[in-house]
């Protein structure tokens, strides 16, 4: 059985279980087109392959942080599959298009993952599912991308990067948004000493390990990361979330019509905008939020999470009517709702630092408002805000510091005001979609599969597909 490896004018065909010293007979003689293979092979030659479970109209911050990625990546002239799931994370009612193209990229739907995916199991089920069907669909299609994508969007995710590299030899980069079991050991959810853990950790090592790189979204993670594996610390690259400078703009509340109609333009507002899930700290901002219940100052939460109900429960309890929680918000509508505040608020629970990275902290910076940030001493965000002077930081449990916080904004809107500006001017600066992009593309255009790695695979007599 013969493949042709064909690179613009130039072909070469080769035998797939042929003796390797043929190879080394076939280099020797044919080096200068093998050469002039190589400098074909340019930096536009990157065909991208990306691989996530979450994709819009799903509001997943996942999901959204890829659109925009990929939107920008293709602007740069790369040529971009995505294979991701219908909606189901927080969107259950709409079905999205199986195909679909927008630009140069090219999205692919499998529906497999609407499976159950309300409740923990079913959406473990569904992302066995998802990555079953993604393996597949890349096995099928590889011989059109040159290096695969994956993210931890199920978090086994990359699991199929490692299977795909070592049976068909294609070249994956890791894209982590979070580092599990470790999340689930510091949620007390399993032991660190539990068989699956420890088959888990190690599995992880194995991904990482054979991984041409790891993209990580802090220096937090990149730590963590390093401590479980430090021989693949050269590899990982710290890329930052980032938010639309364009899409996402300042908005008085006075002229915000999303203010208005929910009433928080008189009041001083606090928003939290997101998730609020088990790796953010909600109890911390409940007790604030019980210190300041004779104040003027309104706590608005957008969003769902597995802590909402308990903390819905609480307020009920104390009798606060210092609180307004309003469900997930249409993307086109985000520079309202974010910009509908006076200041935003972004939480880690303590443990969590270097476990996840909130993508929220992106858009409040685009929105123009000063930020407040509960986590642990050691996060990279008390770096962020203390680099952009934009906001202040409060370790977990610290709810005094944080009201008196709050409170001596509200009394002084010229100092939020400032803050508010530094915040806007430091994400145009480092975290705008073009710059964030321009790291992006740097990775990939040094991993892309060149002629000469295809040669090198062939000679170890290994079977590659393209």
């Amino acid at each position: 059985m013969q493949s042709q490896l064909k690179l613009r004018d130039t072909t070469v065909t080769v035998s797939r279980n042929i003796n390797p010293n043929i190879y080394s007979n076939l280099n020797s003689r044919s080096t200068v087109a093998k050469q002039a293979s190589l400098r074909a092979v340019s930096e536009d030659a990157v065909k991208l392959s990306v691989v996530t479970q979450f994709f819009p109209p799903d509001f997943a911050a996942t999901g959204q942080l890829i659109e925009e990625l990929v939107k920008h990546l293709g602007k740069k002239g790369i040529d971009i599959s995505v294979f991701t799931g219908q909606p189901g994370y927080a969107f259950q009612n709409e079905q999205a298009p199986s195909y679909e193209e927008r630009g140069s990229v090219k999205i692919h739907r499998s529906g497999i993952t609407k499976f159950g995916s309300k409740k923990l199991k079913g959406a473990v089920i569904g992302g066995l599912l998802f990555a079953f069907r993604a393996i597949v669909h890349v096995a099928l299609n590889c011989r059109n991308r040159n290096l695969l994508l994956v993210t931890t969007a199920p978090p086994f995710l990359p699991v199929i990067g490692y299977l795909l590299n070592f049976f068909l030899g294609i070249p994956y980069i890791c894209l982590i948004y979070d580092i599990h079991p470790d999340i689930s050991v510091e949620l007390g959810m399993i032991s660190k000493d539990h068989p699956i853990v420890k088959v888990w950790t190690w599995v992880n090592k194995q991904v990482w390990r054979r991984s041409k790189e790891i993209i990580v979204l802090s220096s937090n993670m990149k730590e963590r990361i390093v401590a479980h594996c430090p021989e693949v610390a050269d590899k990982i690259e710290v890329i930052h979330s980032w938010a639309d400078p364009e899409k996402i703009t300042p908005i008085a509340k006075e002229e915000n019509w999303f203010a208005k109609k929910h009433n928080l333009v008189e009041k001083f507002t606090v928003l939290y905008s997101g998730n609020m899930g088990r790796c953010h700290d909600i109890d911390t901002m409940f007790e604030t939020a019980l210190l300041l219940k004779d104040e003027p100052i309104q706590f608005v939460c957008i969003g769902k999470g597995a802590k909402q109900d308990s903390l819905k429960l609480k307020i009920k309890e104390h009798g606060l009517t210092n609180f307004t929680f309003l469900p997930y918000q249409d993307k086109k509508d985000l520079k309202y709702s974010l910009t509908a505040c006076d200041i935003s608020l972004v939480s880690v629970s303590e443990g969590m630092e270097g476990l996840v990275a909130p993508s929220k902290l992106y858009g409040y910076l685009a929105s123009g408002r000063p930020i407040a940030a509960i986590c642990p001493e050691s996060t990279y965000i008390n770096g962020m805000l203390e680099k952009g002077q934009c906001g202040a930081s409060f370790a977990n449990g610290n709810s005094k510091g944080l009201a008196d916080f709050l409170l001596n904004l509200s009394q002084n809107p010229s100092i939020a005001k400032t803050m508010g500006a530094s915040a806007r001017k430091y994400l145009e600066n480092n975290f705008s979609p073009e710059n964030i992009a321009n790291q992006y593309n740097q990775v990939l255009k040094k991993n892309a599969l060149s002629l000469n790695n295809i040669s090198d695979e062939l000679i170890k007599g290994r079977q590659v597909f393209f």
